[in-house]
């Protein structure tokens, strides 16, 4: 049996992140890698092949929705002879799952697809935002649904964060699952075992649809470099309805990696030498000011 390791968390809070640590950690063994993006462009698994080059990307949706669960098996049937050999079988599996998707349907998925005899799954880890946490618990259900399933609890991103708001984040989620304690977290660093016994996890649950009426996603190609104070003012107007922002952009001759969450706007110099293009995900429908943002940023305003 392969274990088969589930991270889960909200767009922003920090998957890639944690994804990136685990290649490290765990450079020289055959471990798989399967990004899910709910964008249509695959950017977090480009970043994480930086890393590792056992990686494979599902876009456009969620993997535990019912657009997408078809060609989310067939990957994972296909794992093991693709990246592995005898002499060197795949030791492993870690799925990071798009930040919309509810995680207590995966027990179930495995087994009516038969790949419980393949996969054995040993963990669901849950990382979390405490800038984004608060507003995300009243409005959307399926984070309450990935704390629930969760076997390990990370709180991302201490640093960017005042203690207070770390504290009241920890209360929340003991609150709805007190059989797990919250590890605190920079930048994904979190030793946590992911490979041990089979977690049973919660239960139940149901496929998602294939459309979400709370989000929107847009890709925007950009053909001139992005003038990022202009982009970091406008951004500032309409940060409210939007959840993500992520991407490559050229500017003054440099390539940079663009990343906007819920803790802030964060512009990396990097060597990827990819299109210079920005995937939006924004809360649905759609107001005259996001609609005005998006036009701007595709024309060059």
């Amino acid at each position: 049996m392969i274990p088969l390791a589930l991270v889960t968390g909200f767009l922003g809070s920090g998957k890639t992140t944690f994804l990136k640590q685990l290649a490290r950690r765990y450079r020289g063994r055959k471990i798989v890698y399967l990004v899910n993006e709910f964008s249509a462009k695959d950017v977090d698994g480009a970043l994480l092949a930086g890393e590792t080059p056992d990686v494979v990307s599902i876009a456009g949706g969620s993997i535990f929705c019912r657009c997408l669960v078809t060609e989310f098996i067939a990957r994972l049937r296909e794992l093991p002879a693709r990246f592995g050999t005898s002499a060197t079988p795949v030791e492993a599996v870690v799925v990071e799952a798009s930040g919309i998707a509810n995680p207590a349907v995966a027990g179930q998925m495995l087994r009516e697809a038969q790949l419980d005899r393949q996969y054995e799954l040993t963990s669901v880890v849950a990382i979390l935002d405490p800038g984004s946490f608060g507003k995300l618990l009243r409005t959307l259900p399926n984070i309450r649904a990935q704390i629930e399933a969760a076997s390990h609890i990370l709180i991302n991103k201490t640093d960017a964060y005042p203690a207070a708001l770390i504290g009241q984040t920890e209360a929340a989620v003991c609150e709805i699952n007190s059989a797990v304690t919250p590890v605190r977290t920079s930048y994904g660093a979190a030793d946590v075992e992911l490979f041990g016994a089979r977690f049973a996890g919660v239960q139940g649950g149901e496929l998602a649809s294939c459309s979400d009426p709370n989000f929107a996603s847009f890709s925007v190609l950009l053909d001139r470099d992005l003038d990022l104070d202009r982009f970091r003012a406008a951004l500032e107007a309409v940060k409210e309805d939007i959840y993500r922002i992520k991407g490559f952009v050229a500017t003054a001759g440099q390539r940079f990696h663009l990343d906007y969450s819920a803790s802030g706007l964060r512009v990396e110099e990097t060597a990827e030498q990819r299109p210079s293009e920005l995937v939006f995900i924004l809360r649905a429908p759609l107001t005259a000011a996001t609609r005005r943002f998006l036009h701007n940023v595709r024309t060059g305003c």
